[in-house]
């Protein structure tokens, strides 16, 4: 299998280093969504990051739907996500919380490169922001009880999702959401980014740095 997509995205990355703890080999293309859109949409052409393409040349696209394909993909005991009951609901919190603060990051990183500083509309600004601190602090808040609840015996998709989703805010926008009002978190990231699924994937513009297929 092939993942298309630049390792700058919490996205393209998160699904990189959840495939690495499933034990499902794949390959990494670093395409970029706007500096080389037309090769993107010779293989997608919706141009969605991340999209995989399958050994019988499917195309999927969407990090959890890539996610939820590669689950089947596994046993059952090596799935990121527990399978039902309270410890489900409580891991599937956590990344809704990580993927709603990586969609602000994104939207507030988007309206300061994309749109022209006469256009910028502040009050939006000012509601996508109160958001993404929403979502930090409910992590901040939540995590140590959650993963707690969840064992704390090995990695699941609510540790690679809230790690990643830190990370990249941190590299994008350190200034709205600082380290200092989020300790648990820094402290989490730290933790988790030197792990060997974690450094394979680097967030930046080069390429998937693991073993492959």
């Amino acid at each position: 299998m092939e993942l298309i997509g630049m390792l700058d995205s919490p996205y393209v990355r998160r699904v990189a280093v959840s495939l690495q703890y499933l034990g499902v080999p794949f390959r990494h293309r670093a395409l970029s969504v706007f500096r080389t859109f037309g090769e993107f949409r010779a293989i997608n052409p919706v141009v969605k990051a991340p999209t995989l393409v399958l050994d019988d040349g499917t195309v999927l696209m969407d990090s959890t739907l890539i996610l939820e394909y590669a689950e089947s993909l596994v046993p059952g005991h090596a799935a990121l996500l527990p399978r039902a009951g309270r410890e489900r609901a409580a891991a599937l919190r956590l990344v809704g919380l990580a993927l709603a603060a990586c969609e602000k990051s994104v939207q507030i990183i988007y309206e300061r490169n994309l749109r022209p500083p006469e256009r910028m509309h502040p009050p939006w600004i000012e509601r996508v922001t109160g958001q993404l601190l929403a979502a930090y602090g409910a992590l901040e808040g939540e995590l140590e009880s959650t993963l707690a609840l969840l064992g704390g015996v090995r990695i699941t998709q609510a540790h690679i999702s809230t790690a990643v989703a830190w990370n990249f805010t941190q590299q994008t926008l350190p200034e709205v959401v600082p380290v200092a009002g989020y300790p648990r978190l820094a402290a989490f990231s730290a933790r988790h980014e030197p792990l060997p699924e974690f450094a394979a994937a680097p967030f930046g513009d080069g390429t998937y740095q693991g073993r492959e297929p």
